[in-house]
């Protein structure tokens, strides 16, 4: 008789026996590489112990009454369940070494020669969008790092670029339309009024800062100098939203993936999430809880719940362990976990090696 399940939806997976174990392995193993149901004459050809169908259609069905399986059809194969996957991903899950060939690759987008973090963190969204065939998530958070210096730089009559000089070094910039008339005198004057006052503070207090000032001294700076000043931290506070950057690539990936109209739908949806940036600071939250990667399955994650995507992210640290980013990979349910954790787990620990430099 063959050893009974624990009929406990919540049971870990030493609990089931040895049989129920394999089918379970198999059956997520297949998914995730097909997407596909799997059914119990497939499942037979594969088994290490020579079974019936019948005995693997019986297992299959106590696995479903546990919560981890689902049948889409009737009479079609099973598909591991959200908690299914959480089992499988807790209990069974492989992860292998990561390839030299795709370790070299990361070392040469992650270079430590890359002054500029906002280059360093398009490159990193690329290359995990490039690695897994997915779409990338880097977040890195507001600069707690004092401002140093402020330049403004001409470009067209109608382009300005803003340039941000922080005190560890960091360059960052922005291009943006200043209002009409701006003249050299007029951007000399706005840099000197800025540097005068913003030394110090951090990028989080320049809108404050700055706009606070312009009314203390609205009578003594040139009027140009003062839409300028304006235009140029407007152009800081849009792109960012003064508190945060997500950057998002390989969008491509799962539109591609997507095999239903249902399939399409979600998509959607998450796109639509990522746009409007809903609770973005939850991206980071879900990583600071524990150092290395973590798995999001579904409605785990609470900033994508409704798009039927997985998240597999992982926080990138300072030289005194702060946690000061993180990224990650979205993609179907079905990501190949075993494969995508070593090249975010690398890629994480490569950003904070690089930014701790």
């Amino acid at each position: 008789m063959d050893e009974p399940l624990v009929d406990l939806p919540t049971s870990p997976i030493t609990n089931l026996n040895s049989r129920s174990r394999e089918v379970f392995r198999l059956l997520v193993e297949s998914y995730l590489e097909t997407g596909e149901p799997m059914g119990s004459r497939t499942l037979t050809r594969s088994l290490t112990e020579q079974v019936s169908a019948a005995t693997i259609r019986n297992v299959m069905q106590d696995l479903e009454h546990l919560g981890l399986l689902d049948s889409p059809h009737i009479s079609s194969g099973r598909i591991p369940t959200q908690q299914g996957l959480r089992m499988f991903v807790d209990g069974l899950l492989e992860v292998g070494d990561l390839p030299n060939e795709e370790r070299k690759q990361i070392e040469k987008s992650i270079s430590k020669e890359e002054s500029e973090i906002g280059s360093l963190i398009d490159k990193a969204g690329a290359l995990l969008s490039g690695l897994t065939h997915s779409a990338s998530v880097v977040f890195a958070p507001k600069s707690e790092t004092p401002i140093k210096h402020i330049e403004f730089v001409s470009l067209t009559p109608d382009r300005a670029l803003v340039i941000l000089v922080m005190a560890d070094g960091q360059v960052e910039n922005r291009v943006f339309t200043p209002s009409p008339g701006q003249t050299p005198s007029s951007m000399r004057e706005a840099a000197n009024f800025v540097n005068s006052v913003v030394a110090g503070h951090t990028l989080s207090d320049l809108r404050t800062v700055l706009f606070r000032e312009i009314e203390k001294h609205r009578l003594e700076l040139d009027g140009l100098a003062q839409n300028l000043i304006k235009d140029g931290v407007a152009s800081w506070s849009l792109e960012t939203d003064m508190d945060a950057r997500l950057i998002v690539r390989g969008r491509s990936n799962l539109i591609e993936d997507a095999s239903t109209q249902q399939d399409l739908d979600r998509v959607k949806e998450l796109f639509d999430d990522l746009e409007q940036k809903k609770e973005i600071a939850e991206f980071l939250s879900l990583s600071e809880q524990g150092e290395g990667v973590r798995i999001f399955i579904g409605s785990e994650n609470k900033l994508f719940s409704l798009s039927g995507s997985s998240l597999v992210v992982s926080p990138y640290m300072n030289s005194e362990r702060k946690v000061i980013g993180a990224v990650g990979v979205i993609g179907p349910t079905r990501l190949n976990y075993g494969r995508i954790v070593p090249i975010v787990d690398y890629t994480a620990q490569l950003m904070g090696r690089v930014l701790s430099k």
